[in-house]
Formats: C-alpha cells, sequence, structure tokens
C-alpha cells in the first residue's frame, strides 16, 4: 500500500507543478486586466474576460496528467529531454504573462508566445517520443496557445 499511496502522492504533485505555474502568473494578470488590458482596442472576436481563467485552469491540469505519463516512464529513451522541453516550455509560458501583463509589452509579448509556440511543438514531438497519449493530451494547450498568439498579434496592430 505504500508504494501506492507514494505513487499517488507522486502524482499530484507532478499534475500541480503546471496548475500552480499557472497561478504564479495570476500575480500579473490580476491588476493588469481590469485595468490596462480592459482599456485596449481588442478584435471583436476576442473572448471574455471570464472564459481565460477556467481554460487555462483545464490545460494546466491536462499538462499535468501528460507531464505524470512521461515522468512515469522516466528511464524510457527521450523521457529525460522531453521532461527538459516540458520544464523549458513551461517556463516560457510564465514569462509571457510577465512580459504581456506584467510589463506590459505586447510587441514583446508577440515575440514571448512565439518562443512559447515553438517550445510546445518540441515538447509535443518529445513526448510522442515516448508517450503518444502523452504527446497528444497537449494537442489543446497548442492549439489555445496557437489562438492567443494570433490574439496577442491581432492586439499589437491595433493598438500599435
Amino acid at each position: 500500500m505504500a508504494g501506492r499511496a507514494r505513487r499517488w502522492l507522486g502524482a499530484g504533485l507532478v499534475i500541480a507543478l503546471p496548475v500552480a505555474v499557472g497561478a504564479l502568473g495570476t500575480i500579473w494578470t490580476v491588476d493588469a486586466i481590469p485595468t490596462w488590458y480592459r482599456a485596449l482596442e481588442k478584435p471583436a472576436w476576442n473572448p471574455p474576460d471570464g472564459l481565460f481563467g477556467p481554460v487555462w485552469t483545464g490545460l494546466y491540469l491536462t499538462m499535468g496528467v501528460a507531464l505524470w505519463q512521461v515522468v512515469r516512464v522516466w528511464r524510457r529513451p527521450g523521457a529525460a529531454l522531453a521532461i527538459v522541453l516540458f520544464a523549458i516550455q513551461l517556463t516560457l509560458n510564465l514569462g509571457w504573462s510577465w512580459v504581456f501583463f506584467g510589463r506590459r509589452d505586447i510587441e514583446l509579448g508577440l515575440i514571448e508566445i512565439a518562443l512559447l509556440h515553438v517550445s510546445i511543438v518540441a515538447t509535443i514531438l518529445a513526448f510522442g517520443r515516448v508517450r503518444r497519449s502523452a504527446a497528444l493530451l497537449l494537442i489543446p494547450y497548442l492549439a489555445w496557445v496557437s489562438f492567443a498568439a494570433v490574439l496577442n498579434a491581432e492586439i499589437l496592430r491595433l493598438n500599435g
């Protein structure tokens, strides 16, 4: 039973990691959304502010499950690289919140999210070599970040 409890604890900690990083990113977004972000000109297809939190929470949980699938088999060839790439993309994810909302730099935010996008693709490819299901779990995240990148670009265009 101790082994099973340890495995569940490990799973919980690994899954909580991206959620915690996402929560850390709210340090910059909480103050910026009702003031700076709301004052920006945005396209008509910009989602309502209340949609971002639930979507990101679901994505962070899914990212955690994907990470757990790779961590569980960390001795497989390519798993260590996949975990490093995951850490890089998670760091870039947090960095985008700081750049876009903390620094309020839309242009640098676009550069940051482009780097994030590339790192997610690299992570998906690396995860796919270790556990296909883990790679598939990251597809919604890639789709949402792709959408966010287009939104970032349009906000930059509209606000110079």
